[in-house]
């Protein structure tokens, strides 16, 4: 009997096998789909069901994040008042193995006939149902599924993700979809970028940080960090060496201890030794520090513990709304 090692690899040679007889099929009818979709003034709109559902759900996500409107509907949900989202400027790419889909062979009719659409077929079978009634089929079959018996798609799956990728960049190419749209397209990407970068590139310095001397009334203390509007302040000695900070969280505290706490002078409230870190770690280290320890606000301090500036966790993630690791929420 095969070991599982064996097993594994001999499904990634027979679905890549799979990926690579599809090499031969790309010809005149995928240079004919690619056209329509590029040429298209609406969206591609793409609908599958079961397996081949969650490959158009994935091929119509690629396609938009790289330039070419797409959105996925579901055929069953299509019978019952989502076939109005189809116009005659959209293309269908409609996906089944087998072409003999029951759900998707009912509304191709009326896409064609009722809503002028183009109809673009991906399936196994370019004698099928499916097929007869569409205006570009594209052949996706495979010689055989990685799964015994063909209990399940695998290669057949993988095939067809494939060649939605092979539509999607050369749409892309085609659009002439650059870096720069890619990013307008995915600006969560630029966490990446920020993550990247030097705490010293982000954080506060100057006057924009908040900062009080030990024995300053917590009065005060609170007008400086109304000031500078980053929900702390940083409270030094004499030399600027770190002494503490104190946080909105410091006041609620004190509140419930005490009523009157404008009595008190920061010393008394103040959260002492701060989690304070050096300013030329990244970004990326300064994030784990704060999810693990769940603060929002990093000291940053020279080797004599003097302050150099404060970082917020808004200037590292950007102001959008975000979650941290088990589920904490910065306020």
């Amino acid at each position: 009997m095969d070991t599982i090692i064996e097993q594994a690899k001999d499904v990634l040679k027979i679905e890549a096998q799979g990926i690579l007889d599809l090499i031969d099929k790309v010809g005149p009818e995928f240079e004919k789909a690619v056209q329509l979709m590029v040429k298209s003034k609406g969206r591609v709109i793409i609908t599958g069901i079961g397996k081949s559902g969650l490959v158009g759900r994935k091929i119509s996500s690629t396609l938009s994040s790289t330039g070419t409107p797409s959105i996925f509907m579901h055929p069953a949900e299509a019978l019952h008042g989502d076939l109005g989202m189809v116009t005659r400027d959209d293309v269908v790419l409609a996906i089944s193995n087998s072409g003999h889909t029951h759900e998707i062979n009912k509304i191709l009719p009326m896409i064609k006939k009722d809503m002028g659409a183009r109809i673009i077929s991906l399936t196994g079978d370019t004698e099928s149902p499916m097929a007869r009634m569409s205006d570009v089929v594209i052949d996706v079959k495979v010689s055989r599924e990685a799964c015994p018996e063909t209990m399940a798609p695998t290669t057949s799956t993988t095939a067809a993700v494939a060649m939605g990728d092979a539509m999607a960049v050369v749409l892309m190419k085609m659009r002439r979809f650059g870096q720069k749209d890619f990013k307008r397209f995915h600006p969560g990407g630029t966490l990446g970028e920020r993550l990247g970068t030097k705490v010293k590139e982000v954080m506060f310095t100057g006057d924009s940080v908040p900062t009080v001397k030990t024995g300053t009334s917590v009065y005060d203390a609170i007008v400086e960090i109304d000031s500078k509007n980053i929900g702390v302040t940083v409270v030094v000695d004499e030399e600027m060496r770190v002494a503490g900070i104190l946080t909105d969280g410091d006041l609620r505290r004190a509140l419930m201890r005490q009523e009157n706490i404008y009595s008190l002078v920061v010393d008394e409230v103040m959260t002492p030794s701060p989690r304070a870190i050096d300013e030329n770690i990244s970004a990326a280290e300064a994030l784990s520090i704060m999810e693990l320890y769940q603060i929002t606000h990093l000291v940053i301090i020279d080797d004599e513990k003097r302050l150099r500036g404060i970082l917020h966790l808004h200037d590292i993630l950007g102001k959008e709304e975000f979650r941290l690791n088990g589920g904490f929420t910065p306020a």
